[in-house]
């Protein structure tokens, strides 16, 4: 029997239909997609109403309302080296503290986006706020200014309208003794004057200059730290510095000597070797990461509504790099490869503090920092955190 109905293959497509250059879809498919947008919309309402009746859902964060007796401290930069030594610190202390980092340095400096910084704040009742977020190394800052000059003086602007506008009282700056330059005379005072010679020194005091000409017509607290050449990490050994592998290369003298005991690097690069110093080599300041982070806590805790304190932070007394090689041998136990190069751009050759000021008004002294033993302690870690993990 012959049989003059169709049979198929496969299946009916849901295709349109196409006549005289005109598409007219399929109604039963244009149905299926509207069903589904409504029972997509049906359910977002229905979630939207439980989670209104939920308690916690309109309950406002706890950072976000001012609590009797804690003090919550915005910490920029609180994933670096000395801004994750700080915060561990306060949060020993009791204070409350909430980091704000961008993780383009450190162990992983702020956010960048002004919009990003205010929503921060506009979320969050702080009562202080310690920058330490910046870029921080002297030789990439001669090789990229533009950056240093954006990443530390503009963003520290950002962070001060912020403040101001959000009624935030307390500032706690982290400078550097590269704003002195290279002085005449030592040690170097708070009265020394600052004549920076690298991008990194001058766009920290362009930063000083903003937060000293803003404090003029303002009831905020400000300190402002000028610190040394840092080293060491925490005795318990907790935290401790692990910069990228691409920033090795202008990072501090000690990772460099990590690196060289550890084999990562084939031995010591010494820049500069004809300093009027009684070696030929710099002669720097050297203060341990904990005695640092004790000075900022002592700052915040003397902190006064409407004044500026300005500090050197510092153990006022000068090494050389070569006397800095020979602790880091002695710290490791490794008979690290040491190779004298010329000058490194940017550098300096002696700087040392007076620390008699900090001393005196804020009752600080270094009491951690012994050089072999803060690289003693530093390379505990190093040794025990292989990938800075």
């Amino acid at each position: 029997m012959l049989s003059f109905g169709r049979t198929r293959a496969q299946p009916r497509s849901n295709r349109s239909m196409s006549l005289g250059g005109m598409d007219y879809s399929d109604p039963k498919r244009k149905n299926n997609v509207v069903g589904k947008i409504l029972l997509a919309a049906t359910l977002t309402a229905v979630c939207i109403i439980m989670l209104k009746q939920c308690p916690t859902f309109n309950s406002p964060s706890p950072f976000s309302l001012r609590e009797d007796g804690m003090i919550h401290v915005l910490v920029t930069g609180g994933a670096g080296y000395i801004g994750s030594h700080a915060a561990l610190r306060l949060l020993k202390d009791g204070y409350r503290v909430t980091i704000v980092d961008n993780l383009s340095r450190g162990n992983l400096g702020c956010s960048q986006e002004p919009k990003a910084v205010n929503s921060i704040f506009s979320q969050n009742a702080f009562d202080a706020v310690m920058h330490f977020a910046a870029v921080a190394y002297v030789g990439e800052s001669t090789m990229y200014p533009l950056k240093y000059y954006h990443n530390i003086t503009s963003n520290t602007l950002v962070v001060l309208e912020s403040m101001a506008a959000n009624d935030v009282k307390t500032l706690i700056y982290s400078s550097t003794c590269a704003t002195y330059g290279e002085p005449e005379k030592m040690p170097i005072t708070e009265d020394t004057p600052q004549v920076p010679i690298n991008p990194y020194g001058k766009a920290k005091k362009m930063a000083e200059d903003i937060i000293l000409d803003f404090s003029k017509n303002s009831d905020m607290a400000i300190m402002i730290l000028r610190y040394f050449n840092v080293i060491g990490s925490d005795p318990d050994g907790r935290l401790g510095e692990a910069p990228r592998p691409e920033l090795r290369e202008h990072g501090r003298i000690s990772g460099a000597c990590f690196d060289a005991a550890r084999g990562i690097i084939a031995g010591l690069k010494v820049t500069g070797t004809d300093y009027k110093t009684h070696d030929g080599t710099c002669i720097r300041d050297y203060i341990d990461v904990t005695d640092l982070v004790d000075a900022h806590v002592k700052a915040l805790e003397k902190a006064m509504p409407g004044k500026v304190g300005i500090y050197n932070v510092g153990t006022g007394m000068g090494r050389s790099v070569k006397e800095f090689v020979q602790a880091c041998k002695k710290a490791t136990g490794v008979d690290i490869k040491v190779d004298y190069l010329p000058r490194r751009p940017g550098d300096y050759a002696e700087v040392f503090s007076d620390p008699s000021k900090i001393n005196r008004e804020l009752n600080w002294t270094a009491k951690y920092t012994d050089l072999q033993k803060s690289l003693k302690v530093a390379w505990r870690w190093q040794k025990s955190h292989q990938k800075g993990v």
